[in-house]
């Protein structure tokens, strides 16, 4: 059963994001928003190769949406995709003080598999603001917004994303991969099997560096 897995390694998830950052500083995002667990790793790691000298780092918020459940069976635990996202953390505007009238928004996942989990990420976010435009007489439309994902599935999506991501080159996907399960790095339990596994599986280092440190 594991071998039917996609096996990423952490070294190889932080070269997506290195040759990912050259396209993404096109879009300049202000803020970005990272979609836990998945999508904390590669936000942190973009970001190093978004920094531009004597700028400060884009700034990262972090939101959790569920949407697999546990279910048991004869083999162990193993995840299937749940039917309804499910919201347990979401940024607290007045603590943070963040504005998002008028910025580049990026939102970092780790894979677009059934689209579900991004589709309510972007609508509920530019609910926010709509609310935040409006106290302020300002225009929601001057709000960007973008998406990065490691691994984006050919599959057929649950969910769409508005044309003002997708039709304008503002949907950064590293990789485009078959249908299949990923194992990332972050949910091994033995990474020194995980690691093996990605190197059988040519999922690790595929990159020159090109940067000493």
């Amino acid at each position: 059963m594991a071998d039917d897995k996609m096996y990423i390694s952490y070294n190889n998830i932080h070269q997506l994001c290195q040759e990912s950052a050259d396209k993404i500083k096109q879009f300049n995002p202000d803020l970005i928003i990272a979609i836990g667990g998945g999508g904390f790793i590669p936000a942190r790691m973009l970001r190093s190769f978004l920094k531009e000298p004597g700028q400060p780092n884009v700034r990262i918020m972090a939101i959790i949406l569920s949407l697999y459940e546990e279910v048991v069976n004869s083999d162990g635990i193993e995840e299937k995709p749940g039917t309804q996202v499910v919201r347990t953390q979401w940024i607290d505007y007045n603590q943070s003080k963040v504005d998002l009238v008028g910025k580049n928004i990026l939102i970092i996942d780790e894979v677009d598999d059934t689209r579900t989990t991004l589709h309510y990420a972007v609508s509920e976010l530019k609910k926010d603001v709509e609310e935040q435009a409006k106290a302020k007489n300002a225009d929601p439309k001057d709000t960007k917004f973008g998406i990065f994902v490691l691994h984006d599935k050919k599959k057929t999506k649950k969910a769409d994303l508005p044309d003002d991501i997708m039709k304008t080159g503002n949907y950064f996907a590293a990789r485009t991969v078959p249908d299949c399960w990923i194992a990332y790095p972050w949910e091994s339990t033995d990474i020194v099997y995980h690691q093996k596994k990605a190197e059988e599986q040519g999922n690790d280092v595929f990159l020159p560096s090109t940067t000493k440190e």
